[in-house]
């Protein structure tokens, strides 16, 4: 506990240059989680975006043991994740059946795969929970690549995309592709969850995609006020768990998760209140009868 508030050291290792690398990556996934995160939330993507994490998992544990870099792994896999899923859960009754079949079946692949790794067992940790060093200058490049990539491609198909997550009868309706928007989606969502798994790790990569988001959805209905708080809150999440984390050398997603649920917690009290505070003001506003 002593070491969590060593200033000192947490200077020290501001100082190094992955430790740099590793803060740049956080703030490229908690753009893209912000940015992603409202649209998944409003989808009911959250069990979506779990089942890609855990085939990203294993697309970076065959990368691991084929002795390639990690992260184009994690990617290959998610981007297949996402297109499996789409294939196969076309109608929305077989979605979550679907995902749940995928994402047990990667999940055991990716375990018999680390069993095979002979490298080291921090490598195997790091892959579920994140690690600091995992994160270099190739990383950052790949981050870079990608982040810009999904926000290039969300700005062209955003609005089509807001109105099938908000109405989608309606959407298709007016001729919107509403299918092919999903399967698009999905692939955007796959390849920012796929960047979280060298960093935050598969296993809690969710927290970073979609509590934040939760958050702001719990404070504002606006799909443009949600972006943005959801892109601080993510942002506070993600920067915030790394610097806490680094002079105790605990997993970064321990500290990830903590602080973005802290802050779902403020914004669920936050909208508790007014709940109250609207009930109590409509109940001053009805009149009494006369008697």
């Amino acid at each position: 506990m002593d070491k969590l508030f060593d200033f000192e050291l947490l200077g020290r290792l501001l100082a190094l240059p992955y430790v740099q690398a590793a803060l740049v990556a956080a703030a490229i996934l908690g753009l893209l989680a912000g940015v992603l995160g409202p649209l998944i939330v409003s989808r009911n993507m959250a069990f979506a975006v779990h089942g890609t994490s855990e085939l990203s998992f294993t697309g970076g544990a065959a990368a691991l043991l084929l002795g390639i870099n990690v992260g184009h792994g994690a990617l290959a896999g998610a981007v297949i994740a996402a297109l499996v899923l789409g294939l196969l859960s076309r109608r929305n009754s077989d979605h979550d059946s679907v995902i749940g079949a995928v994402l047990s079946f990667g999940l055991g692949v990716g375990v018999l795969l680390l069993w095979l790794y002979p490298g080291r067992a921090n490598n195997k940790f790091g892959l579920l929970v994140g690690q600091v060093v995992g994160v270099d200058f190739a990383s950052i490049a790949l981050l870079s690549a990608c982040g810009i990539a999904v926000m290039l491609v969300l700005l062209v198909i955003y609005r089509p995309l807001l109105f099938s997550s908000v109405d989608p009868e309606v959407a298709k309706a007016r001729g919107v592709p509403v299918g092919r928007l999903s399967v698009v989606f999905a692939v955007l969502v796959g390849v920012a969850t796929a960047l979280g798994v060298q960093t935050v790790g598969a296993l809690l990569v969710l927290a970073l995609m979609i509590t934040p988001a939760a958050a702001a959805a719990r404070v504002t209905a606006s799909p443009l006020r949600a972006t943005v708080l959801a892109v601080v809150f993510a942002e506070a999440s993600a920067l915030g768990g790394f610097i806490l984390s680094l002079a105790p050398g605990a997993p970064v997603s321990a500290f990830v998760t903590g602080i973005s649920f802290l802050i779902y917690l403020v914004c669920w009290t936050i909208s508790r209140m007014r709940g109250r505070s609207a009930r109590g003001a409509s109940v001053v506003a009805v009149p009494m009868p006369a008697r």
